[in-house]
């Protein structure tokens, strides 16, 4: 645990801090409150010990601030007798506990103890859960093939270590799950993976969302912002889409896995972070890379423990696997069952939306299925025509035959949809986002290309 001493009286302040520090906590120790609140702007701690009566920023205002801005940390008052009465009322406002001078430093040192438990309890708390939650210690990353068997193997190498990893793969198919379990199987597992999407909002916007701001850096400012990196610091942070990032943010990331450190906007303070980042994308980087739209250093540090994660047409003997998994999720109970006649012909598509895909497939056969055990093929596949689905075409390699299937497919969804493509999106089992590249990539707009 990492705690912070506040307190204007450096016999307490020193004589406590070695104490601790012979107990095995990693203690700072500073003067005022002022102080302790540019301290714990730099670093996180899990418990402040602050003295009520200090010049300056007092100990109740230090406690009302770290509320404010930083919940999960500890407050331990020290207090005069004749203040018992305003530490008893500063425990509303949040407070863990006080001490009354003089005390010994052991009573100081049960109290911290007692915090750590609490700590160690929740994260026990929390990783019961997530075992319970847990298929073949893997969670809903399901799958027994050569291929995953490989991402798993992967997986549990990878996780102890605090390098980057950048996860690639087409939508769809599971990065985030991958990202869940590393963090989950890492040392960082005490605090929560922090996601993003780097393709969800425009430069300034996701400047902020990742660097925070102080209050006052633009019109709106009204207050300070804490950013993703520091809401992430001592824990993991799951950068999604890194390849829509662009160059001026391509620059400030950097810096962050090169240094660790950062300011905020509008700021000048430096702001130091413990953080593992595990990024993922769609595209080939290297490609990128060479084309000139993505940064060859920033490219290196990313790519420090490469993870491919292969699209569903290459482990197809995995779908039945999927499709239980499903079932089960979805099925609230009831044994839902796929007859083998279906189940063979979901092992002949392609599942252009991949496991994303055939989870909302069978989660729509479920909704539709009435009363009715069996999952019908229909709703599965949203009654297409047979030939669109295992016709043979004549002189055309398998890729092109897919990427030919999933462009037709893709246009009947829309045709049924009316255009809509939101809905055509959420038919389909991909975001709306996916859907705009994969007509463009297919140039669907153009039907003479089908």
């Amino acid at each position: 645990m990492k705690i912070l001493i506040a307190d204007d009286e450096q016999g307490i302040r020193l004589t406590l801090k070695d104490s601790l520090e012979e107990s095995g906590f990693s203690v700072f120790a500073v003067e005022n409150g002022n102080e302790a609140v540019n301290m714990l702007k730099e670093r996180k701690f899990d418990c402040v010990i602050s003295d009520i009566r200090m010049p300056g920023m007092n100990g109740i205002s230090l406690l009302k601030y770290i509320k404010d801005e930083m919940p999960e940390t500890e407050v331990i008052l020290i207090t005069a007798f004749g203040d018992v009465e305003q530490a008893v009322q500063a425990m509303k406002f949040g407070a863990n506990d006080y001490i009354v001078k003089p005390f010994m430093n052991e009573e100081v040192i049960l109290k911290v103890k007692k915090i750590e438990e609490l700590h160690e309890l929740k994260v026990e708390n929390f990783k019961l859960k997530q075992q319970i939650s847990e298929d073949a210690g893997f969670g809903n990353l399901v799958g027994r093939s050569r291929e995953m068997k490989e991402i798993f193997n992967l997986i549990e190498t990878v996780a102890p270590a605090d390098s980057s990893v950048l996860l690639c793969g087409e939508s769809g198919t599971g990065k985030e799950l991958v990202a869940n379990l590393i963090h989950a199987k890492s040392l960082r597992n005490r605090k929560t993976i922090v996601k993003l999407s780097c393709a969800v909002f425009p430069e300034t916007l996701l400047e902020d969302e990742l660097f925070g701001h102080e209050k006052g850096a633009y019109t709106d400012a009204k207050a300070k912002k804490i950013g993703r990196f520091e809401q992430a610091d001592g824990g993991t942070i799951f950068l999604d889409d890194i390849d829509d990032i662009s160059p001026k943010i391509q620059v400030k990331l950097l810096r962050v896995l090169q240094e660790r450190c950062f300011e905020r906007l509008g700021g000048t303070e430096t702001v130091h972070i413990d953080i593992r980042i595990i990024a993922a994308t769609k595209k080939d980087l290297g490609k990128l890379v060479e084309e000139g739209f993505f940064r060859e250093d920033l490219y290196y540090r990313l790519n420090v423990i490469p993870i491919f994660i292969p699209p569903l047409r290459d482990h197809m003997q995995d779908i039945k696997f999927l499709a239980e998994h499903f079932i089960k999720m979805y099925g609230k109970g009831v044994d839902y069952s796929i007859e083998p006649r279906t189940l063979e012909k979901m092992m002949t598509y392609s599942w252009p939306g991949n496991v994303r895909e055939l989870e909302n497939a069978i989660e729509r056969a479920i909704a539709l299925s009435g009363e009715n055990k069996g999952l019908k093929e229909e709703h599965l596949f949203l009654a297409q025509k047979k030939d669109d689905l295992y016709g043979i075409v004549d002189n055309l390699k398998l890729r092109d035959y897919v990427e030919k299937l999933s462009a037709r497919h893709i246009a009947e969804v829309l045709k049924k949809a009316g255009g809509k493509k939101s809905l055509a999106a959420k038919i389909l089992g991909i975001s709306r986002k996916s859907l705009w590249e994969k007509i463009k990539e297919y140039n669907i707009e153009n039907e003479k290309n089908l």
